[in-house]
């Protein structure tokens, strides 16, 4: 079976505003972020253990995990791993306020 990546609304916006964002300087930029990001989720969803458990003191965002996109450190993943796969969050840039982000967007549970 396949392993499943379940990509939440928020996260599937902030792939197509950080490839929007890349594209202005370098379209090939923006590209090799959407081809990094989409092998990171499926390595992800093979091996979600990959990552780092990430405490927050907002219980809503308990069991959240945390990788970088491969060539792309400062942009960060925010995953929660799932029976045969990951449930993803959000993929954000790290010099922005991600507590604050995660804590006002999170949802019940994500």
């Amino acid at each position: 079976m396949r392993p499943r990546v379940i990509k939440r609304p928020p996260a599937k916006r902030d792939l197509l505003e950080q490839a929007s964002y890349l594209a202005q300087d370098k379209l090939n930029a923006a590209a090799r972020f959407l081809s990094a990001a989409e092998e990171a989720f499926r390595l992800l969803a093979r091996m979600p253990a990959m990552g780092s458990r990430r405490n927050f003191a907002n219980p809503r965002l308990a069991g959240l995990w945390l990788w970088r996109v491969p060539g792309f450190e400062m942009h960060l993943i925010f995953y929660r791993p799932i029976p045969g796969g990951i449930d993803m969050l959000r993929v954000l840039h790290g010099s922005r306020d991600v507590q604050s982000i995660l804590e006002d967007r999170a949802g019940p549970r994500g």
